[in-house]
């Protein structure tokens, strides 16, 4: 957890100015994967610059060399976005927002990460108050809208708050809010307003995608009760998947691998699903699961035909996480490595 600490720019994230932006949830492309890169490592990277930072389990991002993050405003019921000059860390502006009252034992910050888009910052705050903020060219900020979801949709809140990082198509939002008939709603970027909505799904914490699979833009999202391909215009429901963790916790960030989907939840292990169509519509069938290989929050990374994986084992408050290299076709694990971190290591890719 990020507790009142400082947030570190290292070489390796932020190394000079052509370094290609990473506006959103898992970068550019939402896949994990930066385009830089990153020669292996011979000691610990230079640390850049630091800052102070609120509560909260937020990424930062990185656009037109700027980094924003949110936070909440120590001792109030409030989230607040900063912009930060990315080379020298110099704190350019902030801007707060209102929200309702929540308390965790495991914090009370925001955990979502925000997303940057022609010229605006989206955020979507641990009370899911859905923001827009823009941003002028020295990185001043303007407030364009604060709207409560919640209350809107007559939702309920998870027991850790809203953890999901919000994905942007086109001309709208989607997410998921969790009220009847408002399991996933899509908004406008311009005005917040709702274009559509869909399903009864309570909310989870895992971050939708968007792919294109059989002819067809989807967005996937891994709801409370499991997998669901939409198309993101009109919200039409292509295919759903049971896939409902027991803890109700899935955290992790569905991939897509060719014309494969990998999922992961905390108890139920992994699914591999084939991308295909059925009567002209996009489906999609089951090729293998694997109960050990529970990945927590880590989403997994593909690479040719690997995929690394953190998996958690053990007593779930104190796992043991163990790195490993999966045969993504198969679910076979072809090596591991124990003592990999405890609950937040994560995986990147680089070129």
């Amino acid at each position: 957890m990020r507790w009142l600490v400082n947030m570190l720019f290292v070489l390796a994230l932020a190394s000079s100015l052509d370094a290609a932006d990473w506006p959103q949830w898992l970068g550019p492309n939402r896949d994990g994967t930066s385009a830089d890169t990153v020669s292996p490592w011979k000691e610990p990277p230079k640390v850049l610059w630091r800052q102070p930072v609120g509560e909260g389990h937020s990424s930062p991002i990185i656009a037109r060399g700027f980094v924003f993050m949110i936070d909440r405003v120590p001792g109030e019921n409030a989230e607040r976005l900063s912009c930060w000059n990315a080379d020298t860390g110099k704190k350019i502006s902030s801007i707060q927002y209102e929200r309702s009252a929540f308390s965790n034992p495991f914090g009370a910050g925001p955990r979502s990460t925000p997303i940057y888009d022609d010229g605006n910052v989206y955020a979507l705050g641990v009370t899911a108050r859905l923001s827009k903020t823009a941003v002028d060219a020295d990185g001043q900020l303007t407030a364009i809208f604060n709207n409560d979801l919640l209350k809107e949709f007559n939702a309920k809140n998870l027991f850790f708050g809203v953890a999901q990082s919000m994905l942007l198509v086109d001309d709208r939002i989607l997410t998921m809010v969790g009220g009847k008939g408002a399991g996933i709603v899509a908004f406008s970027k311009k005005d917040g307003a709702t274009i559509w909505k869909t399903l009864d799904d309570t909310s989870s914490y895992a971050s939708p995608i968007l792919i294109e699979a059989a002819g067809q833009q989807q967005a996937v999202f891994l709801t409370h009760n499991g997998l669901v391909g939409l198309s993101p215009k009109n919200g039409e429901v292509f295919w759903t998947f049971p896939f409902k963790d027991k803890l109700s916790e899935s955290s992790t960030t569905p991939v897509k691998i060719g014309e494969h989907l990998l999922a992961s939840s905390v108890t139920l292990g992994s699914v591999l699903l084939k991308l295909t169509s059925k009567d002209g519509k996009p489906a999609i069938e089951r090729v293998w699961d694997n109960a050990d290989l529970s990945c927590y929050f880590s989403t997994p990374a593909p690479v040719g035909e690997h995929v690394y994986m953190i998996t958690a084992g053990g007593n779930l408050l104190q796992p043991k996480l163990m790195l490993r290299c999966v045969e993504w076709k198969t679910g076979k694990t072809i090596w591991s490595k124990e003592d990999a971190g405890r609950y937040h290591a994560a995986i990147l890719r680089t070129a």
